[in-house]
């Protein structure tokens, strides 16, 4: 049986992206259809870090990177790295990364992500008033920790690249950072981003998300694979759908290659796979997330319980999760707080990322009759607010605040 559905818009994809500009439009009073085959908001959107991330200014790639990136990539520790699986398929968007960490290139993605991020925390501020989530997000900072005096003397030149983009960051002496955080073992020294604010449960906000958006949109529980323009709108079909809407908006995450070549646009998105794994615990070990550098994961204070996130393996969409990368999470974790037993639970997630890790957000080159949102990457929770803020000016008519050029599904 095929259900046939009629909407002013449809949103294909109801993860953070997706609900976020689904409230946003059901504001501006417009008529809304949400497509995803699961739950809202329980994919990638739920096991993040939970950190609104306004200090995430620098891409991926990185001239440093590009020098590293045979080591990196084929080092099963560490925190970039391949399944050596996905390795054939995925030359073609290494290529692409490579060229992406020329100095260039980094310099020009640094500052487009920054001009996204300046305006993610106020926008969750408004975002977790109107859901009524405000007491589960928390203005506490997020911490950088440097463990070795080489790592700590090197950190003034990168925060002073972070300045210069409008980041706010303070540098903290090891007995500093003791102060505010007297759990953690020494270290030389931390870079404080007081700015940045975190969710200490994605999961009880994205619910509340979904529940407040439902009230105001119906939301289908299927799979879009095709989106076809016609005449008078466009068609979206998946098995046991046919969906006629005025526009549609791709925010289907590491899911939505296919529907924007369906669209007319070729864009290289591929997936990351996220990982993390949880302790419970009644009483919290620290104040706000700490990011220990050389081991490349979050360890960040949920409610009842710590979470560790993090790490980057580029392999697809369907392989099983790899239980190496979430043992060098654990180990990671252990190496701050060396009592924490077995975790409760683990997870693994898929993060839609491009090679210049830049979120494709805009018009379809072939017409504004579809809109695209997705490939945010490690940073979909931060941005979520601000992209729906651009699809909505977008949808109504008005120029987005924000330059959205570099962000065009046409730049590849």
């Amino acid at each position: 049986m095929i259900l046939h559905r009629t909407t002013d818009i449809a949103i294909l994809g109801a993860g953070v992206i997706g609900l976020a500009i689904a409230e946003r439009l059901l504001a501006e009073g417009r008529e809304v259809v949400l497509v995803d085959p699961g739950a809202p908001g329980m994919g990638a959107s739920f096991g993040n870090a939970g950190t609104i991330a306004d200090y995430a200014v620098m891409p991926v790639g990185s001239p440093e990177v590009l020098r590293r990136l045979p080591s990196l990539l084929f080092d099963r520790n560490s925190p970039l790295a391949i399944r050596a699986g996905a390795l054939p398929a995925l030359l073609p968007w290494l290529a692409r990364f490579a060229r992406a960490s020329l100095p260039a290139a980094t310099a020009r993605g640094a500052r487009a992500l920054a001009g996204l991020v300046s305006g993610a925390g106020p926008l969750w501020q408004q975002l977790v008033a109107r859901i009524g989530a405000e007491a589960l997000l928390q203005d506490r900072g997020c911490l950088y920790l440097y463990d070795t005096p080489a790592a700590w003397r090197g950190a003034e030149a990168a925060m002073a690249q972070r300045r210069s983009l409008g980041v706010t960051v303070e540098l903290l002496s090891g007995a500093e950072l003791a102060a505010i955080e007297p759990g953690l073992p020494a270290y030389h020294g931390a870079a404080l981003f007081p700015g940045a604010a975190f969710l200490t449960d994605p999961g009880a906000v994205m619910v509340g998300l979904a529940a407040h958006v439902a009230r105001g949109a119906d939301v289908l529980r299927a799979r879009p694979v095709t989106v076809t323009r016609q005449i008078d709108g466009v068609i979206v079909e998946g098995p046991g759908l046919r969906l006629h809407a005025r526009r549609v908006i791709i925010a289907a995450g590491a899911h939505s290659r296919g529907l924007a070549a369906s669209a007319g646009d070729r864009v290289p998105l591929d997936t990351e796979r996220g990982y993390h794994a949880e302790w419970d615990m009644a009483a919290p070990r620290l104040q706000r997330p700490v990011c220990p550098l050389s081991r490349g994961a979050y360890l960040c204070p949920m409610a009842g319980r710590l979470r560790v996130a993090g790490t980057v393996e580029l392999g697809g969409l369907t392989a099983p999760a790899s239980p190496h990368r979430i043992a060098r999470l654990v180990a990671g974790a252990r190496a701050v707080f060396p009592d924490l037993g077995e975790p409760d639970r683990t997870w693994m997630g898929l993060r839609p990322s491009l090679p210049d890790s830049l979120p494709v957000i805009g018009p379809s080159q072939r017409g504004a009759e579809v809109l695209h949102a997705y490939g945010h990457g490690h940073i979909g929770v931060t941005l979520a607010p601000v992209t729906a803020a651009i699809i909505a000016d977008l949808v109504m008519g008005r120029a987005p605040g924000v330059d959205i050029a570099p962000f065009r599904p046409g730049r590849f």
